[in-house]
């Protein structure tokens, strides 16, 4: 077994524990691989490993390992997905709308705009998340909490998204607690926009040291790269 092969099993072993501890039903919460700055290789290495979901923050890097997936597989896998995970500007959403499957990071109105104009008729909608700013800090990107509603219903509207969830990355902490109460914060913003009528069944939060508080929280989807992948190298961006 290889050390991505390897690698998987035990994160996937780790969700599974933290559903079982939080009583929720088994697969309730999907992995989504973050293969950022590693290669096609190691993208192909957990496709063998049973992987199908992948994270990509830096749109040229991903539509590159797109494509490189997609040549080396004689007949496409139907069940391989790419998902958008970096903060958007406005000039790259063309490539977004017309390679990935989903996008996490939508926080202003205009760039959904520019996704809806720009996604390929032969496709079906791109899956949005709305990205929150759930702990305020200024250097994180999303929408303020209260701003999310509206959003949504701007979003909602639109012809060629289908609006999912909310993804969040809440300020790092060791504290187990701690990253309970951030997670929650977004869970009851999540309840909120349901009960306004939004049809959400997705939750995108947790990473790879916060993910079971996550899970136990009610992530739909943990996003996780470097215990799966290893350490980064950020050299070649």
């Amino acid at each position: 077994m290889s050390r991505i092969a390897q690698n998987l099993q035990a994160v996937i072993s780790t969700i599974v524990a933290s559903e079982h501890e939080a009583g929720r039903a088994p697969q309730s919460v999907r992995l989504l691989a973050v293969s950022k700055t590693f290669g096609a290789d190691a993208v192909q290495e957990a496709v063998a490993a049973g992987q199908r979901a992948f994270g990509e923050n830096y749109v040229q890097e991903g539509v590159d390992k797109i494509r490189a997936l997609a040549a080396a597989t004689p007949v496409p896998d139907p069940a391989l997905e790419w998902h958008f995970i970096g903060p958007i500007q406005s000039n790259k959403t063309r490539p977004i709308a017309e390679h990935f499957d989903w996008v996490h990071t939508v926080e202003r109105e205009k760039i959904a705009l520019r996704l809806s104009e720009q996604r390929p008729a032969g496709l079906a909608p791109l899956n949005i998340c709305l990205q929150v700013n759930i702990s305020g800090e200024a250097s994180k990107s999303g929408a303020a909490p209260e701003d999310v509603a509206a959003l949504a219903q701007a979003v909602a509207g639109l012809p060629n998204l289908r609006l999912r969830g909310l993804m969040a990355i809440p300020e790092p902490e060791e504290d187990v607690a701690k990253q309970r109460a951030a997670f929650r914060r977004v869970r009851a913003l999540y309840e909120a926009l349901r009960a306004q009528g939004f049809a959400l069944d997705t939750l995108s939060m947790g990473m790879s040291g916060d993910m079971r508080a996550a899970v136990l929280e009610g992530a739909t989807i943990v996003r996780v790269g470097s215990a799966i992948f290893g350490a980064r190298s950020y050299a070649a961006q």
